[in-house]
């Protein structure tokens, strides 16, 4: 069981592809890290995966079945995504957002239940936004906006999750509480890959990562085997050294050599 890309090519304008032959695949329990440049094709290879484009060259499969010949509500109960942007919302309540995750277990007319609340406690709980349930959605930060996103697809309770950049717009206490609860979930059985541009949080939470530069892969592997400071130079175009002590890297920054101040 996995949710699996095989070669795919993606270009928005032909012959310039933003994805060129990437492979990767997504298993119950792993926590993989896709980390990248601008531009490098980390959120178009997110939304092939998720069946919201089709690649031009390549597949993806979904338990073995190809993601594109699934009926949205069937995609929707295996596949749950948060974008990297939030969408308008109008004046809804946190929860009544955090519902609409439960939208693929519901039928056509269906109403949420008692059932379907709880599941959108427990998923608000679980980001840390219990206290705010009944605040309207245009009122939230940033954050907590990206919180309640995060919660939605929580309740969705797809088995592969899909999340841009979890970690942006998150003060150090919430990114430290959502990337943690993901890779718990992760650990009972979840599939999860996220994109990030922190290197550090691939190394603290991640169990995979895979590197891509100009939409190809740069490597792939365990996080202290891949974020080493010549690939990621390789990928950003500016030298990074490992700091700290222990037998590993603990963190990773930029060098700043001369001309880099």
């Amino acid at each position: 069981m996995s949710l699996e890309a095989r070669g795919l090519t993606y270009a928005y304008v032909p012959g310039k592809p933003v994805l060129q032959g990437v492979s990767l695949a997504v298993a119950p329990g792993d926590f993989v890290f896709l980390l990248g440049a601008n531009g490098s094709g980390k959120t178009t290879l997110l939304e092939c995966l998720g069946g919201l484009r089709l690649p031009q060259e390549g597949t993806v499969l979904l338990d073995g079945r190809p993601v594109a010949q699934l009926a949205p509500r069937e995609r929707a109960k295996r596949i749950a995504y948060v974008p990297q942007f939030a969408e308008a919302v109008f004046a809804f309540t946190v929860e009544e957002l955090v519902l609409f995750g439960r939208a693929p277990h519901l039928g056509p007319w269906g109403r949420p239940g008692p059932r379907d609340r709880e599941k959108a406690r427990q998923a608000l709980a679980l980001v840390g936004l219990e206290g705010l349930v009944e605040r309207a959605v245009p009122t939230l930060s940033g954050g907590e906006k990206r919180l309640a996103l995060i919660a939605r697809a929580l309740a969705q309770e797809a088995p592969y999750l899909l999340l841009d950049e979890p970690d942006a717009h998150l003060d150090p206490a919430h990114q430290h509480r959502v990337l943690a609860v993901v890779r718990a979930l992760a650990r009972e059985g979840l599939g999860v890959l996220a994109t990030t541009h922190n290197p550090n949080a691939a190394l603290v939470y991640g169990g995979r990562v895979v590197l891509l530069r100009a939409g190809r892969t740069l490597g792939a592997g365990a996080p202290a085997a891949v974020l080493r400071p010549e690939l990621l130079e390789a990928a950003y175009g500016i030298p990074f050294r490992a700091v700290g002590d222990g037998p590993g890297p603990q963190a990773l920054l930029p060098r700043l050599d001369e001309g880099l101040t």
